[in-house]
């Protein structure tokens, strides 16, 4: 079963189901069967269902159901009642698809959106990453976030909007967790080395007149330890890197009004004024690096330029290089 053909009672179960057991404590089946006026065989569904989705849940003879460690959900009445900053809505979701796609569906559907909605889920259940990669995305153990934002002057607008939406998340992490996060150009934010956040930026409009923005971030909250089957690459996550509990719906608002700010500013200037902060969060600077290509290029990293593209100076020349397909490593 699925979320996608899950009736609005069903899912309304599978979520009461996550309420008692979010503490990690243990529960047994017959019990919560009777709390949900369901079957001990529907239980074992919607848990089999959850566990499709990444989350763990072990299940002991005579002692009943428990989840591998304790989860927050998201909580829409509760993110509402903490919002202060920004009025645009925050849409929790169950499980989905990915909610990039949501808020591309809605647009695409003439809904208007108002500038700096966000819609956040639990789990995706086809999270993607950029150059049509997969983003793994077990259910509530990280936060998968995607905000709408309109840019008046166009598709070309947006060159180094993912750069400064990374700025954004090292601000937050800086603020509130008193981390030290870089970024890898041109849309990773890393901790002591390590993958803790993507940026997903889509774009919908013209290169000269308004078009939409849809910025999905997936950053990683407590990821489960079966993630290393999934993950190819060096990762982290906030709970381990700040040593305390991250309350996911504090997070989503202030991760809101972080980007929002950003947008707000980027909308005017561009990325020009972000170049200076860009540099001294920059993961690779002054490092030896290659850039990924038809044809690879190693070179040492300068910076980047006022419009987010990469300077790396080779033997022969320095030169600035700009997103698409490209993609930035450590050189050797």
């Amino acid at each position: 079963m699925t979320v996608s053909n899950m009736s609005k009672a069903s899912l309304l179960c599978q979520r009461q189901l996550l309420q008692y057991l979010a503490d990690g404590g243990f529960y047994s089946g017959q019990w919560l069967a009777e709390q949900l006026g369901v079957s001990r065989t529907a239980v074992a569904n919607y848990l089999n269902d959850l566990k499709q989705h990444g989350l763990e849940v072990f299940s002991v003879k005579g002692r009943g159901y428990k989840l591998a460690y304790a989860i927050q959900l998201l909580d829409a009445s509760k993110i509402k009642a903490i919002q202060t900053m920004v009025k645009a809505p925050i849409l929790v979701q169950h499980i989905t698809d990915s909610t990039n796609c949501q808020l591309l569906q809605r647009l695409e559907a003439g809904h208007i959106v108002e500038p700096g909605s966000v819609i956040v889920a639990e789990a995706q259940s086809a999270g993607r990453g950029r150059r049509g990669r997969s983003w793994y995305s077990p259910f509530g153990a990280n936060l998968y976030f995607s905000c709408y934002w309109r840019l008046e002057q166009g598709v070309s607008a947006a060159m180094g909007l993912s750069l400064a939406v990374g700025l954004a998340i090292c601000r937050l992490l800086q603020q509130q967790y008193q981390l030290d996060a870089k970024v890898k150009w041109p849309n990773d934010i890393y901790v002591n080395d390590k993958k803790i956040a993507g940026i997903l930026v889509e774009l919908s409009g013209t290169l000269d007149a308004s078009c939409n923005v849809v910025i999905g971030i997936g950053l990683n909250i407590g990821m489960p330890e079966h993630s290393k089957q999934h993950i190819d690459q060096p990762y982290t996550d906030l709970r381990t890197e700040s040593m305390q509990q991250v309350d996911r719906n504090n997070l989503v608002v202030e991760l809101q009004r972080q980007v929002v700010n950003v947008l707000q500013d980027f909308a005017i200037t561009g990325f020009a004024p972000f170049v200076a902060e860009f540099n001294q969060h920059d993961l690779f600077e002054n490092r030896k690096v290659t850039l990924v290509s038809k044809l690879p290029i190693s070179g040492i990293c300068r910076g980047v330029d006022k419009q987010g593209g990469i300077i790396i100076e080779t033997e022969k020349s320095t030169d600035v290089h700009y997103g698409g397909e490209l993609s930035l490593r450590a050189g050797e």
